[in-house]
């Protein structure tokens, strides 16, 4: 039967809205001034832990390191995501967000690796450390990484890609003012052990942010629902909508972190209910779940074009 498409295109408000309408303007300084920022972090804090001896501070600026690698992937990715769709790619480059946060996940599992087997050969062979170098470095950092996160806050409520530059600097400045502490430990009490065993707690850190966003970012691969939206609320709206006595074939897929698309096929015997009908229902989906890209198919009879088979 006459298959009616509606697409919202990419103008239409998405839970990611902010992050289109002022992404630019806004976020590309914060992004700009915190990578530059933590990059010569990384290498002054790096350079410090090997001189002074401290596996924890080397642990922090591997810490610090994936999030100048995650903040670059999460600018890299909004600015890919409003490139322009082309003949060949039509969605524009929006999924680059999904392939850098996989990216990010490996390159930090690397990462652990390293200060995993540093740290173990520190552990079984402890080697003398600067508490004063540790706390010095890491109160820097502390500085650094909260004026970081600080500059990302007004957008951490509705987009993923920011909440996550924001979450990462917040949680390095907790690590590093873990750093100072046991820096502080070391000091007064004179037990080198409590550096590597800063470290690995640091690894572990790392990792459990590691597993999440590799989770994270594999299932949205796999073009599963987003975590913020209820396909059993999508679909009881859609087939609690006036005139629809049944619907099928309904996908919900993420485009990127910010933008997810929706396909479904709508039974409605009385016929096509005209373009307003279309327009109306793309606007709920885009305003109560931020699906802000739709495309519905209406059929009057549940024999459609595929035999028959239409569950």
């Amino acid at each position: 039967m006459g298959g009616a498409h509606s697409h919202s295109h990419s103008h239409d408000h998405s839970h990611g809205a902010a992050g289109h309408s002022h992404a630019p303007a806004d976020f590309g300084r914060a992004f700009a001034i915190g990578i530059v920022l933590n990059s010569a972090f990384v290498i002054v804090e790096a350079t410090y832990g090997f001189l002074s001896g401290s596996m924890a501070l080397v642990a922090d600026a591997g810490h610090n390191l994936s999030d100048v690698l995650a903040l670059m992937l999460a600018w890299g990715a909004s600015v890919a995501a409003k490139k322009p769709a082309s003949p060949r790619y039509t969605y524009g480059f929006k999924s680059s967000t999904i392939l850098a946060a996989l990216a990010n996940a490996m390159l930090l599992a690397i990462a652990i690796g390293a200060i995993l087997f540093e740290t173990m050969h520190r552990i079984f062979e402890p080697a003398p450390v600067e508490g004063m170098t540790m706390v010095v470095v890491a109160g820097i950092g502390i500085a650094i990484n909260t004026f970081t996160a600080l500059m990302f806050m007004r957008g951490r409520k509705n987009d993923l890609n920011i909440r996550g530059a924001f979450l990462h600097m917040a949680a390095d400045a907790l690590v590093s003012l873990g750093v100072v502490i046991a820096g502080i430990a070391i000091l007064y009490t004179g037990q080198i052990w409590i550096d590597p065993v800063t470290s690995l707690i640091i690894v572990a850190v790392i990792a459990w942010g590691t597993w999440g966003l590799a989770k994270d970012s594999i299932k949205l691969g796999l073009h599963a629902v987003p975590e913020n939206i209820d396909q059993a609320a999508v679909r009881s709206h859609l087939a609690g909508l006036e005139g629809v006595e049944a619907l099928h074939d309904l996908h919900i897929w993420p485009m990127s972190t910010t933008e997810t698309a929706l396909t479904a096929h709508l039974v409605m015997p009385a016929g096509h209910p005209g373009d307003s009908f279309l327009a109306e229902l793309r606007d709920s989906l885009s305003q109560e779940f931020g699906i802000g890209h739709a495309t519905i198919q209406i059929e009057q009879s549940r024999e459609c074009a595929d035999n028959g088979a239409c569950c």
